[in-house]
């Protein structure tokens, strides 16, 4: 299992947040599939795999309430929260690994994972994943998932991936999930490198 806080720890202790592969100044896919779900401004939203992310600061700006960024890391929440200031408060931040994280049934309006889902290597990993977004996401809530498409790395920060497809990101999920929407990314590291992301916006069956 590819979720080890140690590690993540670790990669944030000797790289500035800017200088992680994954960052982004902002995730302008992620927000345009957030705005296409319609949630409310007073939707409950979680971020999985947030850590340093701007995305939260997005969201703020965009008037979303309840936001809940949810991180293995606990020096990556950190980072954001410092960038936030006064800000950080009206974030509910969470220290935890998805797999294992306790959800309220039915907590969430929209769920969204940007280059989470695709460190879980292994098959028995990714159905408790599932099993959680179930769990957690409200009936007729959106699911948002980014991960490495076909043409991308085969490990990041030094841990295998999964690459994925549209089709098969979504076979993930399966018949629960409506697939509403599937977009291509070709993100641009701080290191210059080109990687392909694959998203695919769901809609959770009522």
């Amino acid at each position: 299992m590819q979720t080890d806080a140690h590690h993540w720890d670790d990669v944030y202790r000797h790289k500035n947040a800017t200088e992680v592969s994954w960052y982004r100044a902002h995730l302008e896919t992620s927000l345009a599939l957030i705005a296409a779900t319609d949630a409310r401004l007073d939707s409950a939203i979680i971020d999985v795999g947030g850590g340093a992310s701007t995305l939260v600061d997005d969201l703020l700006a965009a008037g979303y309430q309840h936001v809940t960024v949810l991180d293995l890391a606990a020096s990556a929440l950190v980072t954001a929260q410092a960038r936030l200031g006064t800000q950080a408060v009206k974030i509910d931040w969470r220290v935890a690994n998805v797999l294992e994280a306790e959800f309220a049934h039915h907590q969430f309006d929209v769920w969204h994972d940007r280059a989470v889902f695709h460190f879980l290597t292994a098959a028995e990993d990714r159905a408790r994943y599932v099993a959680q977004v179930r769990h957690a996401v409200k009936p007729c809530g959106h699911v948002i998932v980014g991960s490495f498409g076909p043409g991308g790395p085969l490990q990041c920060s030094g841990l295998d991936v999964v690459r994925y497809s549209p089709s098969a990101l979504h076979g993930e999920f399966g018949a629960p999930f409506e697939l509403v929407k599937s977009t291509r990314e070709a993100h641009l590291t701080p290191g210059g490198k080109t990687q392909e992301f694959v998203y695919c916006y769901c809609r959770k069956r009522g």
